[in-house]
């Protein structure tokens, strides 16, 4: 797939079907990203699991903080990964080694690593990278609500 666009209905279709989402880089500072973007995932409704092992047992906007993917004990539909470029690769084998799967692994702004990528698609995982959630966000609420618009562009 090339990751220098995606399709709405693709972004879409993710975001729409995740209801559980681990959030791999998660930060208890709230001047970090991979905080608030946390903090809007839980007021839209989705079940959020912080992962990061340097916080491991202490919680994040009331969430239980695991130290890796390996330990969430519930199904995940999406991983959102705020971590370097060079870690994406360790965390695709993080999520082949999940069972189940997640459908998707969103990588936030600045994060893409095309081998990576395609090994998870290989193996039936939609990717999205350099991509904030946040601002896709609007395409569920188009979705949900046809005929109200907001000309969000593709």
């Amino acid at each position: 797939m090339n990751h220098d666009t995606y399709l709405n209905s693709y972004l879409a279709d993710i975001l729409a079907t995740a209801k559980n989402v681990a959030v791999v880089g998660a930060s208890p500072d709230d001047k970090r990203p991979s905080h608030w973007i946390s903090g809007f995932l839980l007021g839209k409704g989705y079940h959020v699991f912080p992962v990061n092992p340097l916080h491991r047992g202490e919680t994040i906007l009331g969430q239980q903080v695991y130290g890796s993917l390996a330990e969430i004990p519930e199904p995940v539909h999406l991983v959102d990964v705020f971590r370097r470029t060079e870690c994406l690769a360790g965390i695709v084998d993080e999520v082949l080694a999940m069972s189940p799967r997640p459908l998707a692994i969103w990588c936030q702004l600045g994060i893409r690593d095309d081998a990576a990528a395609e090994k998870a698609e290989e193996a039936g995982i939609s990717m999205v990278m350099n991509r904030a959630l946040v601002s896709e966000y609007p395409l569920v609420y188009e979705r949900l609500h046809p005929g109200s618009a907001q000309g969000h562009a593709a």
